[in-house]
């Protein structure tokens, strides 16, 4: 059985800013962006329990060469939800309405 991660609404449309901004600045940076988050998902969904649970069962993967953080939780044993696609220095905690 496959776990399947998928992004919230909202989440989605922060990839996608997120994506813009680096395309507009550099082609390579945003192949490199959308790379580096395949990237982290593909490891949560290998491991979706590797990192700590923080309040509300969420956890949180550092991107390592993008100051961003993908927000998940386990929404059960087949399914991982990316809350959100957050900047690290910028209004933390703001996606907790999603939850």
């Amino acid at each position: 059985m496959r776990i399947k991660a998928h992004f919230h609404e909202e989440a989605g449309t922060e990839y996608d800013a997120a994506f813009d901004w680096y395309l507009a600045r550099s082609p390579d940076a945003a192949r490199r962006f959308d790379a580096e988050v395949t990237r982290a998902v593909e490891q949560i969904v290998q491991a979706p329990t590797r990192w700590a649970t923080g309040a509300h069962s969420i956890r949180r993967f550092l991107l390592h060469r993008f100051p961003f953080v993908l927000i998940y939780r386990i929404r059960s044993e087949e399914e991982i939800q990316i809350i959100a696609v957050s900047h690290t220095s910028r209004r933390p905690g703001y996606w907790k309405e999603r939850l």
